[in-house]
């Protein structure tokens, strides 16, 4: 498989139109089994409120995959991403009724050689940055 999006189509400053993904408890517990991460804050909304957090929160690395999907929703290729890495600057909290929305959206940020580009996304949840310096480096057909 080969990226969608071309190298020679794409410019500094080339936005990623924003997308938005929900996100329930259910998602949460399927994340928890594939993960092996069953720490209650994920699921247990008595647990999360008793050590301070305002309501069951979605895994920090659920959050990122979230943006590596994005990603590769637009390049078309999974194996066209070359590196990835984020900070956790919030957490996404999912309450029972409704659950959450993320948004995410990119820009590209830089054009490397060898038909790659830095793409710097950005991640909110209620209007709020939850992951900060989160990069991709995706390489382009």
């Amino acid at each position: 498989m080969t990226a969608k999006v071309k190298y020679d189509d794409v410019e500094v400053g080339t936005e990623i139109p924003a997308q938005t993904y929900k996100v329930d408890r259910a998602n949460l517990v399927m994340y928890a089994g594939a993960s092996g991460d069953f720490n209650p804050i994920h699921w247990r909304e008595s647990f999360a409120k008793a050590v301070g957090l305002p309501d069951v929160i979605a895994h920090g690395m659920y959050t990122m995959a979230q943006g590596g999907r994005f990603v590769t929703d637009w390049a078309g290729d999974p194996g066209a991403v070359v590196d990835y890495g984020v900070r956790f600057s919030s957490p996404v909290v999912v309450p029972d009724e409704g659950g959450a929305s993320l948004e995410i959206s990119g820009t590209v940020e830089e054009k490397l050689d060898d038909g790659k580009v830095v793409v710097a996304l950005t991640a909110k949840s209620n209007d709020q940055k939850v992951l900060t310096r989160a990069k991709a480096v995706v390489r382009l057909a």
